[in-house]
């Protein structure tokens, strides 16, 4: 299956709060889970793996609509994008973005996580809250975005499930 990666950013999502958007229930209760994705997709298969296909710095012109509003402002953000898979079919594609002053101290490590889930990582410790998930759709396919705090660090994490993902079964 071809996985167009440029789908999170080049087709705009409305996003909204969770109260707000009418959400057929079984596909809810993915899009407002609190704990690691990752975690709730290795539940439906024996493995599950990442692939990343953009790893940079990026400038704040570089960032889509409406990201800039999320995060504090900075000179430069550290962007990941991965595709998760469970058992080597693509459930998700994952946009990660990280102002450069959060990258200090044990958070530098999100620069170097390659083929390592973010969930793995978010969730190893206690250090992690999230300020919000907003839920919004492009066109058949559900995503959330969150605003995640690690040691009261912002990062902004945007999730797109992709047809074949669990959440829709």
């Amino acid at each position: 299956m071809m996985i167009d990666e440029t789908v999170l950013t080049s087709r705009p999502i409305a996003w909204q709060v969770a109260e707000e958007i009418s959400v057929p229930e079984k596909i809810h209760d993915w899009l407002m889970e609190l704990g690691s994705m990752t975690r709730r997709f290795e539940q439906y298969c024996q493995q599950v793996t990442v692939e990343p296909y953009q790893e940079k710095f990026i400038t704040a012109a570089e960032l889509n609509p409406g990201e800039a509003d999320c995060l504090s402002v900075s000179q430069r953000y550290w962007l990941r994008e991965v595709i998760l898979y469970g058992d080597n079919i693509p459930w998700l594609l994952g946009r990660t973005l990280v102002p450069e002053e959060t990258l200090v101290g044990d958070e530098q490590r999100l620069v170097d996580l390659g083929t390592i889930p973010l969930g793995k990582y978010l969730f190893s410790g206690n250090n992690l809250t999230r300020d919000y998930i907003h839920i919004g759709k492009q066109c058949d396919r559900w995503a959330r975005r969150s605003l995640l705090r690690l040691s009261n660090k912002p990062l902004l994490l945007t999730e797109l499930f992709l047809p074949e993902s669990p959440a829709y079964k």
